[in-house]
């Protein structure tokens, strides 16, 4: 059996240089006795779980991976994406297979236009946070693709680096500008996920994972199923169409069926974090579950505030007969 997962570790950082002035805008733990306690308490679950492969956001850099490995047994092979955000976080897989075919994705596919993020009329043509994509080989000839995400979070952050404001007007545009960000995001990876299908995905192994920061039936994660319908729960779900070589299945209404979630937000439990399957694992696919049942609620006007939780996300893990 093999185990796939993907975990959001929340602020995966060290601490700022000695000397270094307070930042709100940058990724950084408290202290070295804090990002040693965060370490340990991350490689204590991760242990625990035992994966194969994890896919794992909110990391600061590849020696932060690094110093993650070192407390888990075994060897261990690490990929980083190349294009964290303003804060300094990003994406990154930890394997017990070696890891092939690195890909870094970044720009937005071609005919996707830019997208506006502030009131400025200021654009972007690439992810906030970079995509990654890699292939390991569970065993001889047999191939596993997966891409990894962390799309746009539906945290606001308004002009001055404020999580609040009074004026409505704002709120509704900037919670705009945020859709826009994450939707194209979501195009970038479905273009990714194209690439990696090679549209076989009835006989190719591909697994999608990620952040996408909103629940399965968000418009922004269904871009990433591909064609529409026959997805797990629906009518069609038993029946082949010729949409099953390119389709992507969300494994979310196995997790949900058994109260599962991956993040509490304003006292609201939430499933966030996805793991998106091509048609080939179906009949492979054993169990998928959230790791951690007690987390933290986050709240929107202070979404970084401190709590004794290793992260503010549960890992979400599927097992596969690989």
């Amino acid at each position: 059996m093999s185990i796939i997962g993907t975990w959001n570790l929340e602020n995966f950082c060290r601490p700022l240089p000695p000397g270094s002035p307070p930042s709100t805008t940058k990724c950084a733990a408290k202290d070295d006795a804090a990002y040693e306690d965060k370490v340990d308490a991350l490689a204590e679950v991760i242990t625990e779980i035992g994966p194969d492969l994890l896919g794992v956001q909110e990391v600061g850099s590849q020696e932060i991976l690094e110093d993650l490995v070192k407390k888990l047994t075994g060897t261990w092979h690490t990929a980083i994406s190349d294009h964290p955000d303003g804060r300094g976080i990003r994406v990154g897989v930890i394997s017990r297979w070696p890891l092939l075919d690195i890909q870094q994705r970044v720009n937005f596919p071609a005919h996707l236009g830019a997208v506006q993020v502030e009131d400025d009329a200021s654009t972007i043509h690439e992810m906030g946070r970079g995509g990654l994509a890699v292939r390991v080989e569970p065993a001889p000839g047999k191939s596993l693709h997966v891409a990894l995400c962390h799309l746009k979070s539906k945290l606001l952050t308004f002009p001055g680096n404020q999580h609040s404001t009074h004026d409505e007007g704002l709120r509704a545009r900037y919670a705009a500008y945020a859709l826009f960000r994450r939707s194209a995001e979501a195009v970038t990876m479905r273009a990714l996920a194209d690439e990696l299908l090679q549209g076989e995905g009835t006989n190719r192994d591909v697994i999608v994972l990620g952040d996408f920061n909103d629940d399965w039936q968000a418009a922004t994660t269904q871009i990433l199923y591909g064609p529409p319908g026959s997805q797990i729960g629906t009518g069609g779900f038993d029946h082949p169409d010729q949409g099953d070589a390119k389709r992507l299945w969300n494994l979310a209404p196995r997790i949900l069926e058994q109260g599962g979630y991956s993040r509490i937000f304003e006292g609201q439990h939430e499933l966030i974090d996805h793991i998106l399957i091509s048609h080939s694992l179906l009949g492979k696919l054993q169990e998928v579950h959230t790791a951690i049942n007690k987390l933290p609620s986050v709240v929107a006007t202070h979404p970084a505030a401190a709590h004794d939780k290793p992260s503010d996300h549960s890992p979400v893990v599927a097992t596969f007969n690989l």
